[in-house]
């Protein structure tokens, strides 16, 4: 292929980029030149799921997909929080107070709909032309402005204290670390994202995504 698009399953401790490099070494080495590619939508390193992939001159349309709703699933650790709403923070207790089930859906309710939403400080998010998660490596704080986001959809799957498995509709721009975050500060409990997975964007599932072995990657 020189150019459209590929869909990958992408697995947990790889970079978005790590898996668009491994692609296009293939590409290139089948084609025998090299080809363009590039990811729609960074998965953090911890998390799975569905990356889009674009493949030479589709690479122009890149931002068409990006702006795509996506359904996650996730699951939210309680009782604790981290510097990075995620595994890879520093992670400090915070409180053992067990929510029942009714308390737990009707703060899920509360973030159904337009919510505003502070994108993590360890994000790609661009700070005066600088990536947020590289200020904050460099220990600078600043300030990330909130921004609306729509949560279409935010549904209950499991509930086994401290896990809170839930899966969610949302649209581009929504970061689920922070609705983890968020949802923990609203049960007053602390919460982050111990595990994330990507199963759409729009009409694209998962589930007809290849693995990176399918594909013919070999590390």
């Amino acid at each position: 292929m020189t150019d459209g698009i590929i869909l990958i399953d992408k697995p947990a401790g790889m970079t978005s980029f790590g898996v668009v490099a491994r692609v296009r070494r293939v590409l290139s080495e089948r084609a025998g030149k090299k080809v363009k590619v590039g990811h729609c939508g960074t998965l953090d390193p911890f998390a799975t799921g569905l990356l889009i992939l674009c493949v030479g001159k589709e690479c122009r349309n890149a931002g068409d997909y990006m702006k795509r709703d996506k359904v996650y699933e996730a699951t939210v650790r309680l009782g604790q929080s981290s510097t990075t709403s995620d595994p890879e923070g520093e992670i400090t207790d915070v409180s053992d107070s067990r929510p029942s089930n009714d308390e737990l859906r009707k703060v899920l309710d509360e973030f159904t709909g337009v919510i505003e939403q502070t994108p993590p400080m360890h994000s790609a998010i661009k700070i005066d032309g600088k990536r947020a998660y590289d200020l904050a490596r460099q220990g600078k704080e600043v300030e990330i402005p909130s921004r609306k986001v729509t949560i279409h959809s935010l549904e209950l799957v499991e509930y086994i204290y401290p896990n809170v498995k839930i899966r969610t509709n949302v649209s581009s721009g929504t970061y689920i670390r922070s609705l983890a975050n968020d949802i923990g500060k609203n049960l007053g409990t602390g919460g982050y994202c111990t595990e994330l997975r990507r199963i759409s964007i729009a009409d694209w599932s998962v589930s007809n995504a290849q693995t990176l072995a399918d594909f013919g990657v070999s590390d």
